[in-house]
């Protein structure tokens, strides 16, 4: 009884003082609407909230398995020697130092003397006020160890990269046809390889380009008539040397070997193949019947018919055997350590090679993706937009680059743009940041200033004083004339250089 007195209080307060029960019951509906609606909105939004995003490089899962617990290398001596890609090679030193402040022994100019036998004091920072210790080493030199010795420490990783002296002569032959005159006097390869002799004069600079090249970069004569003991003395002091000798035709097993030999992740020996030519027959956009095409063919090892470039003439067996007597130093160095590369990889074992090349061209493929324009395909220097990382262009020879993907995070920008960043260019961002400048000392009223070029990032370069032919390179960015009185680095006095890059037509080439 007293429940059922109490209940119909309840009704007349709710009717009577707060309107009747429908309408009660339409605001408690309204109510469990509105918060219904509000619980499915949370829901929803965080469905679509992405996670994060985080660099590809980032990823501690993608740099290969295992290494144990030792330590990277970080004193480390690069033989780069020519047309073998030991540019890209160096773009991985490059990249590592960069990433982990590592020092350079950077030329004064952009090779160390070459091809004089490399001297300490070809090293920026050797001597002077400024003296520092070096991590890496690896720019074009002729080895000379003793001198080496001068500027890296003691425990030192050496190492360097061969290549079968006939793809290196296609290849050396397309790069110096203009420079070696040995070359220059040639129809073309096979006509060279038919009789070097006839073409070849062993006094000429730059022909060392044209016999045993490997040879002579290693510091060597190039020109000493070949016998087995003379060769087996070559071999044992390239032993003696390095620690290490690359093979370019088998160019993904060999960042396997250096990746554990340094005890680097794989992401520091992946790469993109930098200062590579153009090796496609293709017309030339409005060249192919003019001189200008006619020579580059020429350069390259193909002819032109009806404006059109037609494949290069393949070299016959007789001439390719030709080619490795007249380079027989080189072909008995190259048959002597590729047989120690594959004992290599019979030691490290093959199934365990097969899986680590496996997982460095998938790393290379995802990069690409991620870092290049249509998926990395390299592209003709002018058509990259970004001058700053338009490749050197090696006399008449087409040398490619790439071209980065628009609207990347600065992180993953960074970091691609360093795995594509031509020899040159790189060389100069990390001179000045290795040598920033000295304050500007103005040139005093009347005095004439005095033009010296400006790289990249800066830095004021120095002419190399060897007789290599070595010019100096206006980068478009960031160049500027030294005034008079300005100083260098080390505080010398900058002088007057007036060399300049004026459309390939001046002599003498980077290599």
């Amino acid at each position: 009884m007293l429940f059922r007195r109490r209940a119909r209080m309840l009704r007349w307060l709710v009717c009577g003082r707060f309107g009747p029960v429908w309408m009660w019951k339409a605001l408690l509906l309204f109510v469990a609407i509105a918060f219904a609606s509000q619980l499915l909105g949370v829901i929803f939004s965080k469905s679509s909230v992405q996670p994060a995003a985080r660099s590809i490089f980032s990823s501690p899962n993608d740099q290969g398995p295992s290494l144990g617990s030792c330590q990277p290398h970080t004193h480390i001596m690069f033989l780069k020697t020519h047309k073998t890609a030991s540019s890209t090679v160096l773009n991985m030193l490059y990249r590592f130092g960069e990433e982990h402040n590592l020092r350079f022994a950077l030329p004064l100019g952009y090779q160390l003397g070459y091809p004089l036998p490399f001297n300490a004091h070809r090293v920026k920072g050797y001597r002077g006020p400024r003296v520092i210790e070096f991590h890496i080493m690896g720019n074009h030199m002729r080895f000379n160890k003793p001198e080496v010795e001068k500027v890296m420490p003691a425990d030192t990783f050496y190492f360097s990269i061969i290549r079968d002296p006939v793809a290196l002569a296609e290849s050396s032959f397309a790069y110096y046809k203009e420079v070696a005159p040995a070359f220059r006097k040639a129809k073309g390869l096979g006509d060279f390889a038919d009789d070097p002799k006839k073409y070849y004069e062993p006094r000429l600079r730059n022909n060392h380009y044209a016999r045993n090249l490997l040879w002579f970069d290693f510091g060597m004569d190039h020109n000493a008539n070949f016998s087995t003991v003379l060769a087996q003395h070559g071999e044992a002091m390239i032993r003696q040397a390095f620690n290490l000798i690359l093979v370019s035709e088998y160019f993904d097993q060999s960042m396997i070997l250096l990746r554990h030999a340094l005890c680097w992740p794989l992401d520091a020996v992946v790469s993109f193949s930098l200062n590579a030519r153009q090796q496609k027959s293709s017309t030339i956009g409005g060249m192919g019947a003019s001189w200008v095409g006619k020579a580059a063919a020429a350069a390259a090892g193909v002819s032109v018919k009806g404006g059109h470039v037609q494949a290069k003439t393949p070299l016959t067996e007789e001439q390719r055997e030709k080619l490795r007597q007249w380079n027989a130093l080189d072909w008995y160095l190259y048959k002597a350590f590729n047989q120690t590369f594959w004992e290599e990889i019979d030691r490290f074992g093959h199934a365990q090679m097969e899986q680590e090349v496996a997982l460095l061209r998938m790393r290379r493929e995802d990069l690409a993706q991620v870092c290049l324009r249509d998926g990395g395909k390299p592209v003709e220097a002018h058509r990259i937009r970004d001058k700053n990382i338009r490749p050197f262009q090696s006399g008449l020879v087409k040398i490619l680059g790439y071209e980065l993907h628009p609207g990347l995070d600065n992180t993953t920008r960074t970091a691609c743009l360093r795995m594509i960043r031509p020899e040159i260019q790189y060389k100069d961002v990390l001179d000045a940041k290795q040598f920033p400048r000295v304050p500007v000392v103005q040139a005093q009223p009347g005095q004439q200033s005095q033009g010296l070029i400006a790289a990249a990032g800066g830095s004021l370069l120095r002419p190399d004083s060897s007789r290599t032919g070595e010019r100096l390179v206006q980068v478009e960015a960031g160049g500027r004339t030294a005034k008079e009185g300005e100083r260098d680095w080390d505080g010398s006095r900058l002088v007057n250089n007036n060399q300049t890059l004026v459309g390939g037509q001046e002599k003498g080439r980077l290599r």
